[in-house]
């Protein structure tokens, strides 16, 4: 922080001492019960999504990697049609290292989270860290090569999504980059969060739909034969491009912010998320993962 940044900061803390109000960012609201709640509510939501995260990278290496290794890949197809074709050698190829780096971003995304860790092992964090943002961007690649190359489960607007969502995750996993070199640390952290969420599309997305099939007793606002309907394009604009990214800008405004009634809603609305991911998280282990495994 520059001198003019810190007189600035000393200026803006006075001023919230006279009046009796805490300032933005000043201890005094950093500390406030609301802000405390606010931290609770926010890791909460983490500790239940990377227990879900967890869980699926378990099931892609209990599932796709124990096929491959037993020289099974045909049957990826058992879940992802036309995953596997035989003789297409460059797409099969595609898909087994998309696989295999979706399994390394989601343990490694976990892991980089991790205030405690990032803390205690700074130089791991920034090994890690750079293998995770080649990692995303090699993910995001495949996945654009997978969808508009061969094809993918779901129509043209669930297609565009995902692209959508390919895009994002390549933006966020540059600007991240940039900010650490430049040693812009504040920054970089908010970008890296960014990409965390924006990696995190294909999960969000079927802890959303079991959620949902859950809520309703079976499929609803969507065809489940052609895998294509009202719901599952909302769902996937939803959680592809709008929804995380959206939420995470509400929540590090209310967490800059001292007005009290911002981080109370915050910690509600992150309340309720949390019990929608595990409802999700639940119903995919019983339904999707842990059958498979």
């Amino acid at each position: 922080m520059n001198a003019s940044a810190q007189a600035a900061s000393a200026i803006a803390y006075r001023a919230g001492a006279r009046s009796g109000r805490p300032s933005e960012g000043s201890p005094q609201a950093q500390a406030s019960p609301a802000a405390r709640r606010l931290r609770v509510a926010a890791a909460s939501w983490f500790v239940v999504a990377a227990l879900g995260q967890l869980l699926f990278a378990t099931y892609i290496a209990g599932f796709y990697g124990r096929m491959t290794v037993a020289g099974h890949p045909e049957r990826w197809n058992q879940v992802m049609p036309r995953g596997y074709v035989s003789g297409d050698v460059f797409f099969n190829l595609v898909l087994g290292l998309h696989l295999a780096f979706a399994f390394v971003i989601t343990v490694g995304g976990v892991l980089q989270v991790i205030p405690s860790l990032r803390r205690a092992r700074p130089s791991l964090h920034r090994w890690m860290g750079r293998a995770y943002v080649v990692a995303a961007a090699i993910l995001a690649g495949g996945g654009l090569t997978m969808v508009w190359g061969r094809g993918a489960v779901g129509d043209l607007p669930q297609h565009v999504a995902i692209s959508l969502n390919a895009l994002i995750i390549l933006a966020c996993a540059a600007t991240a980059w940039r900010h650490a070199r430049a040693r812009r640390f504040d920054r970089h952290r908010v970008w890296a969060l960014r990409l965390f969420l924006a990696v995190s599309g294909v999960w969000f997305f079927r802890i959303g739909l079991m959620a949902w099939i859950v809520a309703n007793r079976g499929p609803a606002g969507f065809d489940p034969d052609t895998f294509s309907g009202p719901f599952l394009t909302t769902l996937a604009f939803g959680v592809y491009v709008v929804l995380p990214l959206s939420l995470l800008e509400l929540y590090l405004r209310a967490q800059r912010s001292c007005r009290v009634g911002a981080q109370y809603a915050m910690t509600a609305a992150l309340a309720v998320l949390t019990l929608v991911t595990a409802v999700g998280v639940a119903a995919a282990a019983a339904l999707l993962w842990l059958p498979r495994l």
